[in-house]
């Protein structure tokens, strides 16, 4: 088969997999958000109706004229935010995917100079598990950044197992011929970031929340893996969003300097900035500074 078909067939796959992901995050975001489980059925949020198959995954019910954007039941009207998760995690997925494929930045998937001697296959299976890997952290950075907007916590039920998962693909990675460096280098940025926002919200309770401390381990480890420039970016890079969403807000009169903002949505921003860019810019800062 045509690499470039083969190619266009996964990331059509990737995409649809990004939709039944959005809309089961979207549930997720929902339940946490109103403090309702999980495991419960999805509902209308009117008429207490249970959802079809089809409302399920509210983009696809809003391409069937019958259905469009309201309950089959009752007529209430859908929120517009389901089906926008879904395309977002749909466009997400594909980005990483894509990254995965082609960022020769990656080659601490197991398809580099850096990987251990290997078949290729176990090369190729190391760069999926890292993919996978990335595919999480995706999935719970649109679930965390929308429950902070929504309820200013980091719910550990979320933050919590992603220490188990990243570990274990990440090993998992390695022992298929992925470098062991990277793994080493993801324990020590992820302990070393969760030890520096724990310093910050001990100098100053109010400003850092708990739940920060614990995702910034996990952040950490996510840009450790791809090298100590993803993470020197990936931290400067949400402070700087953080800092300067803050004075906007305060300058529009919109907030003061006592206003609670969620500061997970920058961490989560920031570290995917440091992930996919922070490498060529930190090479780029040295680059120059060695010029100089």
């Amino acid at each position: 088969m045509n690499a470039t078909l083969l190619i266009a067939l996964v990331l059509s796959a990737v995409a649809v997999l990004g939709l039944a992901a959005g809309s089961f995050l979207g549930m997720v975001v929902d339940r946490v958000s109103a403090g309702v489980a999980v495991t419960v059925p999805r509902r209308c949020a009117t008429c207490n109706a249970p959802a079809t198959l089809e409302q399920s995954v509210p983009l696809v019910s809003r391409l069937r004229p019958a259905l469009r954007t309201r309950c089959a039941k009752c007529g209430a009207r859908i929120s517009a935010r389901h089906p926008l998760i879904e395309l977002a995690t749909s466009a997400v997925f594909v980005a990483v995917v894509w990254l995965g494929i082609y960022s020769s930045r990656l080659a601490a998937l197991g398809l580099g100079s850096g990987a251990a001697q290997r078949p290729e296959g176990f090369k190729v299976f190391a760069a999926v598990l890292v993919v996978v890997a990335y595919l999480y952290l995706a999935s719970i950075s649109i679930a965390l950044a929308l429950i902070d907007l929504d309820t200013h916590r980091l719910p550990n039920a979320i933050v919590l197992p992603s220490y188990i998962v990243l570990a274990t693909l990440f090993t998992a990675a390695c022992l298929f011929g992925a470098p062991w460096q990277n793994l080493l280098r993801a324990a020590i940025a992820g302990v070393t970031l969760f030890a520096f926002y724990w310093l910050l919200r001990a100098i100053r309770p109010g400003g850092m929340g708990g739940g920060d401390v614990k995702l910034a381990g996990v952040l950490g480890a996510a840009l450790g893996w791809t090298g100590w420039g993803s993470v020197a970016v990936g931290v400067f890079a949400a402070f700087f969003l953080g800092g300067f969403v803050g004075i906007a807000l305060m300058l529009t009169r919109r907030a003061t300097r006592t206003t609670a903002i969620p500061f997970g949505p920058f961490m989560l921003i920031g570290a995917w900035i440091g992930i996919v860019l922070g490498e060529p810019l930190s090479r780029g800062y040295l680059g120059l500074l060695s010029a100089a």
